[in-house]
């Protein structure tokens, strides 16, 4: 019995190993850090994609509810940094694109300054300085009032840009008002 328990432990560990050592699937491509964010949202080149019409405007909004772990970066967030890199590396200029954060749950701790955050995690924001630079180009982050509510975030404990709206709900419903279309992540 002992000898076949080890007979699948190792046939398991081996499977793991080879696994991990395989090469990557053909087609798949090294990310880079984008031009316009280089610091955040890595992103890769895509050989052989439709081109996008130069034309082409985009108002997105991205609703995100879950929270990084204490002292690492929202992947959500991260991912609007991605948003903006590859499509002004296609030909879409940063001016053609508007996105916005609508913030709520967990992830309104996200948005606060290091003295709240730290009091939390025992480490300082890590999100701060990407949200700084999604605000360099005309990001809005809007925080659900009722969540910081619930979490006890006032007004003054939000990273400095970022708005409180009296619910995400309100302020999606809003957003789809002036055009925008939503990205749930």
């Amino acid at each position: 019995m002992l000898r076949s328990i080890m007979c699948i432990l190792i046939i398991f560990l081996s499977l793991i190993v080879t696994a991990e050592e395989e090469p990557p699937k053909e087609g798949f491509a090294v990310f880079h850090s984008g031009t316009l964010i280089p610091e955040y949202g890595k992103i890769a080149t895509v050989a052989g994609m439709q081109k996008l019409p130069t034309d082409t405007y985009f108002k997105v909004s991205f609703d995100i509810a879950k929270p990084a772990k204490g002292g690492e970066l929202n992947r959500a967030l991260n991912s609007g940094a991605r948003f903006l890199n590859m499509h002004v590396e296609n030909g879409i200029k940063a001016e053609q694109i508007k996105l916005a954060f609508v913030i709520h749950g967990g992830a309104v701790h996200d948005m606060t300054v290091d003295t709240h955050y730290s009091d939390r995690n025992g480490q300082p924001n890590a999100n701060a300085a990407l949200i700084k630079a999604l605000q360099a180009h005309s990001v809005e982050i809007f925080v659900c009032g009722q969540s910081a509510a619930y979490h006890g975030i006032t007004k003054d404990l939000l990273l400095p840009g970022v708005k409180l709206s009296l619910s995400a709900m309100t302020a999606h419903a809003l957003l789809q008002q002036q055009g925008y279309t939503l990205n749930p992540f």
